[in-house]
């Protein structure tokens, strides 16, 4: 029985993967502050200590640690997002470093924010345009960190990961809710692309890039055809057969960021981003499809 584990694994894409992984026989252990579970480790996700032990002889380890960017951008969240992603990728590093047999592959998260807000310009992992923002400057300092640390024994790879769509977690909760309030219109123009994938194939992507040793390095995870944000929203209330949406002007938009806590980067972005690596590599999607993929998350 192979072991992965999923440092951070207790949110919506660490349960996506361990339900994922779990099912096909693989030993899947949590690294959590909050163990409450058999198979979770406690580890602040700063400090090495006892957590280390369970490295040795894994043979898959995936980073999803880093507090949520969906809240407000004060200097405290700042700082919160910073540290979580760097400390733990740092912590990581060195302990995969302390183990004999160290995991085979090394996964950590980052994101296709790290590009450029784009209608146009296509961002793959070649071409893509690199920005100088909070967002796109967290991103690069966490994969810098990543690759900073040399592992010689272990394969690493960047998830820079779109909007994973699922069924109980990720954007597609809030959005949905949002329809059947009524509000399921576009945000602003609705011109802006929106990448995403499908749970599943966030999960398949990630075996993929498992079995297949010679990979390493950057990889996007996202569909290969982006959709803009009115036709997400179109698509979303036909799914839901709700046959109207009131829009979101931009002036809305940062009013009601304020009152709930959030920023209206997380939807005025325009994420155009395509898995160039993926597909040269032979990965194929399940979901393409938006409108097949909201079919699938409806169902009960």
């Amino acid at each position: 029985m192979k072991t992965i584990i999923i440092a951070g694994g207790s949110g919506f894409l660490g349960q996506v993967l361990e339900s994922y992984f779990s099912k096909k026989n693989y030993q899947v252990n949590i690294l959590s502050r909050k163990p409450i579970n058999e198979n979770d480790i406690l580890w602040n996700a700063k400090d090495l200590g006892e957590w280390t032990k369970s490295l040795e002889n894994a043979d898959v380890l995936i980073n999803l640690t880093g507090k949520s960017v969906d809240c407000r951008y004060t200097d405290s969240n700042k700082k919160m997002i910073y540290e979580s992603r760097i400390d733990s990728t740092h912590a990581l590093g060195l302990a995969i470093n302390l183990c004999e047999n160290p995991p085979s592959v090394w996964f950590n998260s980052s994101t296709a924010t790290i590009y450029e807000s784009s209608l146009t310009h296509v961002n793959d992992e070649e071409n893509g345009v690199i920005g100088n923002d909070f967002s796109m400057n967290i991103a690069k300092s966490w994969e810098q960190t990543f690759y900073s640390i040399k592992n010689p024994k272990t394969r690493k790879i960047a998830l820079r990961t779109a909007i994973v769509l699922g069924k109980k977690g990720g954007a597609f909760i809030p959005l949905k809710r949002l329809a059947k309030f009524g509000l399921g219109g576009k945000h602003s123009n609705g011109k802006q692309k929106v990448s995403w994938i499908h749970e599943l194939d966030f999960a398949r992507a990630i075996e993929f890039l498992m079995m297949n040793a010679e990979l390493n390095g950057n990889f996007n995870l996202s569909v290969p055809s982006p959709t803009n944000n009115e036709n997400l929203m179109a698509t979303l209330r036909r799914t839901l057969n709700i046959p109207f949406g009131i829009s979101h002007p931009k002036w809305l938009l940062e009013f009601g960021a304020t009152l709930i806590g959030t920023e209206t980067e997380l939807v005025l972005k325009s994420r155009n981003v395509i898995p160039k690596r993926l597909i040269d590599n032979g990965f194929i999607f399940k979901f393409t499809n938006l409108q097949f993929a909201l079919n699938d998350l409806i169902k009960k």
